[in-house]
């Protein structure tokens, strides 16, 4: 058994994927924009994920743009049957950078067609909508008609299962009204855990949680409690907050992500990390510091 196997699986859409799987955002390059500065290490990093058993992998077109899905086609395929991508629509980047809504049903429309192209791949597995009322976060406001538009794509067969992300969950309930919701990812970590009640929500209707920045993301964790935890534990502050992750709910799934094949050793190890009780405990009071 090799470390992720460790913590054990989780049915998405129909398909059984790894708890621990990858993120390719830090594949792109700074600011998750252009090219990687090492295109063979970013490559090799993708190749090892799926030789250390990763069947779950979170992309985007809007990724570089269309630099990860191309990294990934060209690492990967032709594709390891039981390997699940995932990716996102409902933003676009602007000639500086910048990240910006693009969930009209035109704009939708071309992001699965760019997603398909670039990943070379006829049906998406797994499409995420992005909601981007505000860039910064969740902000309320009716998904109906950016939803609609792509359970329409749905219907048409160039994807099977929809997920959501950067939602509320008052919009969550408005989405499964219209269409089966299999994932919802937001943020949430340690240190950022307004999720909380909805995990549980989520786990008792079978549906996935995957968190984004569950390191920190730009901002990676730093906390006191975290890194004694990780010296009594013999494991790095990151591991153990992964760890912590695949602890606090069976439906969360993690794609922490990274563009060194170190780093990446190192994520995948986080699954055989075991959390006694009381350490449980003092990291669970993270958050409350975080917010204080």
């Amino acid at each position: 058994m090799s470390d992720i196997d460790q913590a054990g699986t989780f049915i998405l859409g129909d398909r059984a994927v790894k708890r621990l799987g990858y993120g390719a955002m830090q594949l792109a390059g700074a600011g998750v924009f252009g090219p990687p500065k090492d295109r063979d290490a970013a490559l090799a990093v993708l190749r090892e994920a799926v030789a250390h058993g990763v069947n779950h992998i979170d992309t985007s077109d809007f990724y570089g743009p269309h630099i990860t899905n191309q990294l990934i086609r060209e690492a990967l395929a032709p594709y390891r049957d039981d390997l699940v991508i995932v990716t996102k629509i409902g933003a676009r980047r602007g000639e500086d950078g910048s990240w910006l809504p693009a969930f009209s049903a035109e704009a939708l429309t071309q992001a699965v067609h760019d997603n398909l192209n670039n990943l070379g791949l006829d049906t998406l597995e797994v499409v995420n909508l992005r909601i981007m009322f505000d860039t910064h976060g969740p902000a309320e406001g009716s998904i109906e008609a950016p939803l609609a538009a792509l359970a329409e794509l749905q219907r048409q067969g160039l994807l099977r299962h929809i997920g959501l992300s950067n939602v509320t969950a008052t919009q969550i309930a408005e989405g499964r009204r219209i269409a089966k919701i299999i994932c919802v990812q937001n943020q949430y970590n340690l240190a950022h855990r307004a999720d909380d009640d909805l995990i549980d929500e989520l786990a008792s209707a079978g549906i996935a949680y995957v968190p984004f920045f569950p390191l920190g993301g730009f901002n990676p964790l730093q906390s006191a409690t975290l890194s004694e935890a990780a010296a009594r534990l013999g494991a790095t502050p990151m591991q153990v907050a992964l760890a912590w992750l695949l602890r606090r709910a069976p439906n969360i799934l993690l794609i922490p992500g990274t563009s060194s094949l170190v780093h990446l050793q190192e994520n995948l190890a986080a699954a055989a990390v075991a959390l006694p009780e009381d350490a449980v405990e003092a990291l669970n009071t993270i958050a409350s510091i975080a917010s204080a």
